[in-house]
């Protein structure tokens, strides 16, 4: 039985008489670990402000040859630590009562907002209201915003595969490398299908086929069916890796956008991944919530997206 340290959360879910907890650090008392340097090692890039460690880290991995595998690819592999509060707004926002705040994530376009049709982001105003994200009922949370959660990650390679653990509702990735053999559309998951390959020193992993019933953030920014998410991660020293995702639906935005965010080498030694006790599909929390007046994002078709598009006429 491990200890309970100070600013630990102990989560109980408790279903037909069977309780499952665990401990974990709360977000607010991650943020603070991070901050002090407490989780994580050195950095040769400031990551406090992502488009500056975007530029910072852009130039870092021209001239940093990675450790490698036994197969010759960069070795990813360990625990990491994210810095910074994307899942609760992708673009910059204030400290609130709950809300951490902090810079955009968003460093494309440079005005670092994201380039939302007027149409979606009235009907993304309308979901904050009456919709919760999945994630509140412990389903995934879909593609990118599942690499942005609070909590460590850890990533396992192999020359086939690479692996992406969270604490955060069973949330897990195995993605096939050099493996591009097609999917049929009537596969819908809830982080989609996703597809890796190296291009020098960087994995770029592309997903599809998400069922679209999430968000990108707390903020109900959502897409469609149609929505392609590409990342891309590369070593810029032995203890940081940068992040990119870049998400194209023009069904719901203008132009592509791209996310840039730090993942930092824990430094804790003997440090453990805990699973979060979650259970899925909760009925019990759903009903508070309904009883609330929310009920969980529905997601919305590729044709009603365009419906609402042709309908709102040219962007001005």
């Amino acid at each position: 039985m491990k200890n309970i340290n100070p600013g630990q959360t102990i989560r109980i879910f408790a279903n037909t008489g069977v309780i499952a907890a665990i401990l974990t650090p709360t977000p607010a008392i991650q943020q603070e670990l991070y901050r002090t340097q407490a989780w994580v090692t050195e950095s040769s890039c400031p990551d406090n402000t992502p488009t500056v460690f975007h530029e910072c880290a852009l130039e870092a991995a021209k001239a940093f040859d990675p450790p490698r595998t036994s197969d010759g690819q960069p070795d990813m592999g360990g625990i990491w630590q994210l810095p910074g509060a994307a899942f609760e707004d992708l673009e910059e926002h204030p400290e609130a009562l709950d809300d951490s705040g902090g810079p955009t994530s968003i460093v494309d376009p440079s005005d670092g907002k994201i380039p939302m049709r007027s149409w979606a982001d009235a009907r993304r105003r309308e979901n904050a209201q009456e919709n919760i994200h999945p994630s509140a009922a412990c389903l995934l949370s879909g593609m990118p915003y599942t690499m942005y959660r609070p909590g460590p990650y850890q990533f396992l390679q192999t020359p086939d595969y690479f692996v992406v653990l969270s604490t955060r509702a069973h949330a897990y990735r195995v993605v096939p490398l050099e493996d591009l053999s097609p999917v049929g559309d009537n596969l819908r998951l809830w982080n989609g299908v996703s597809r890796g390959r190296w291009e020098g020193n960087t994995l770029v992993i592309e997903t599809t086929n998400q069922n679209a019933m999430a968000w990108l953030d707390q903020r109900a920014k959502f897409y469609t069916k149609d929505a392609q998410v590409v990342e891309r991660l590369t070593l810029i020293d032995t203890d940081t890796i940068h992040y990119q995702a870049t998400v194209t639906d023009p069904d719901v935005y203008t132009s592509p956008f791209t996310i840039a965010l730090a993942y930092r080498r824990n430094a804790v030694e003997g440090f453990e991944m805990l699973v979060e006790a979650c259970y899925e599909n909760n009925e019990s929390l759903l009903e508070i919530y309904r009883a609330a007046g929310f009920t969980l994002y529905p997601g919305i078709s590729v044709e009603e997206a365009r419906e609402a598009m042709e309908a709102a006429g040219p962007e001005p």
